[in-house]
């Protein structure tokens, strides 16, 4: 051998090195992701017998539990209580009244993160408890059977190969960053959005999808002077103008200005900015014929987010992709076999819930169980004020693919438990095939109506007809009584409106 050959050979010999010095593991099943999708994986495999780890080099619970679903929740109920305060420091009609308030977000901040970290701590129990492992690491795969993972350099550093049967990919998405409005000083992403420890006093979000309208509402409620910038022609372009008015209407009565059928183009100093409440900012903005500048102290993004599937090996696999996604079937098998995945990274709807059920699914079917994933009963749920709550189809896809279909309609104004609630705005719909009366989609706006979610679901998931919800009893006074007489309106007979049927 030749010194060059022995120079181009190199690599490959450090390699095999590096590979004699890594420890090694073998499993059943290898998770790779510890979010919604991969951790319900890893516990239900432990359930079922089936030696499992799980490898993730963020927190347990991904994307949902720290930056995502929980402490947005959290930040939206503090920006509740505190409105109500704010409300009832002037005449109130509920007869309270109090100094005008005050916030800490930093306190409220603090208080978020202790509630991730319960539950951060509950997943690992949990994961412990059925005797699935958790690895923490860099996981990159090298073939369809073998992972090599990066161990952290605070734990020692290191490298470990895990080779295993079965490999489910549970990598989840990212936020989206625009190139004219780069993430970082004031623009952030939701992340950044939901660790901020103080309000800003002008905020503008680019995106009026419900991640903004979500956090754009709260930061309303806070003091931020709001404004959403949103391409289409209306906010919340994804749901049928019905459910969305009385959010808009909302909106509205918060001062947010909304403005549609408007781009982002960049940041009026042209620059990154400065870091929150340090300087005055603006954002410059066109609706395709003038440009103008708005104030934003700080500039929360929120255009879509994209399934992770770079920088982990995945290319050499050779997976069949549905755009930005990989690809799967209705047992969350890949292309490849043995390859699973689940969760965001195999596109929409990004819902932790809708990862959860597939994780269910994909370690039962590892199992052997005739276990399938059935994508009609997945509740989208809109945390904005009031809240919008979607189940199944509405009525024009539930027409287009059905024919002819019967809709009932309740108003909360009507409904004695949204109105103590202070809250009797919107309304129950049910869409239901009109020869069988088969139920094919349910939704609602109006405050408190997310719980509601599980007796749409549930309806859904079972094929219930109008018939079989207009024979329950539902508890008074109680939100679920507007589902009830939904049913009841869409039969031609309801109990609290005038009888009304389209």
């Amino acid at each position: 051998m030749t010194a060059a050959d022995a120079q181009r050979s190199s690599p490959s010999i450090e390699r095999a090195i590096a590979d004699a010095q890594a420890e090694r593991r073998s499993t059943t099943v290898l998770i790779v992701g510890g979010g919604p999708g991969g951790y319900v994986a890893g516990i239900r495999c432990g359930q079922l017998g089936l030696d499992a780890i799980v490898v993730d080099d963020q927190p347990l619970g991904g994307t949902c539990l720290n930056v995502g679903c929980i402490p947005s929740k959290a930040l939206i109920h503090v920006a509740d209580e505190f409105a109500k305060i704010v409300s009832a420091s002037g005449p109130s009609p509920l007869g309270i009244s109090t100094a005008p308030p005050t916030i800490d977000l930093a306190r409220t901040v603090a208080w978020k993160d202790a509630i991730v970290g319960k539950l951060n701590d509950g997943v690992a129990s949990l994961l412990g408890a059925v005797g699935t492992s958790v690895v923490n690491g860099r996981a990159t795969m090298v073939d369809g059977k073998t992972c090599d993972v990066a161990l952290p350099e605070s734990e020692g550093g290191g490298r470990m190969l895990i080779q295993a049967e079965h490999v489910v990919l549970a990598t989840g998405s990212t936020s989206v960053a625009l190139p004219d409005l780069p993430f970082g000083g004031r623009v952030m992403s939701s992340t950044e959005a939901l660790d901020l420890i103080a309000v800003p006093r002008s905020l503008a979000i680019v995106g009026g999808g419900y991640i903004g309208l979500e956090l754009g509402t709260a930061y309303a409620k806070l003091g931020s002077a709001v404004t959403v910038i949103e391409a289409e022609d209306r906010m919340l372009p994804l749901y049928d103008l019905e459910l969305t008015t009385p959010v808009v209407k909302r909106l509205n009565e918060l001062d947010v200005a909304l403005l549609t059928s408007t781009t982002a183009v960049g940041l009026a100093d042209g620059g990154e900015g400065r870091a929150v409440g340090l300087a005055d900012g603006g954002l410059v903005v066109s609706d395709g014929q003038t440009e103008r500048t708005i104030p934003a102290d700080a500039i929360l993004v929120t255009v879509g987010r994209r399934p992770n599937t770079a920088g982990l090996g995945l290319e050499g696999l050779g997976l069949t992709m549905d755009g930005a996604a990989i690809a799967i079937d209705d047992r969350c098998r890949t292309s490849m076999r043995n390859v699973w995945a689940v969760g965001d990274v195999t596109g929409e709807p990004m819902l932790a819930h809708r990862a959860m059920r597939q994780g269910e699914v994909v370690a039962e079917a590892i199992a052997g169980q005739p276990s399938v994933f059935d994508a009609r009963a997945i509740p989208a749920i809109v945390f904005t004020d009031p809240e919008i709550v979607v189940v199944g189809a509405d009525p024009t896809s539930a027409e287009a693919t059905h024919g002819e279909v019967v809709i009932g309609r309740f108003p909360f104004s009507a409904n004695a438990r949204s109105m103590t609630l202070d809250g009797s705005g919107g309304f129950v719909r049910v869409v239901a095939r009109a020869s069988d009366h088969l139920v094919l989609g349910l939704q609602a706006v109006g405050i408190g109506v997310a719980e509601l979610s599980a007796a749409f679901g549930l309806a859904i998931e079972m094929g219930a007809r109008l018939e079989d919800i207009a024979g329950t009893i539902q508890a008074h006074p109680t939100l679920g009584e507007a589902f009830h007489e939904s049913s009841l309106a869409a039969l031609g007979h309801p109990l609290h409106i005038a009888a009304r049927r389209r």
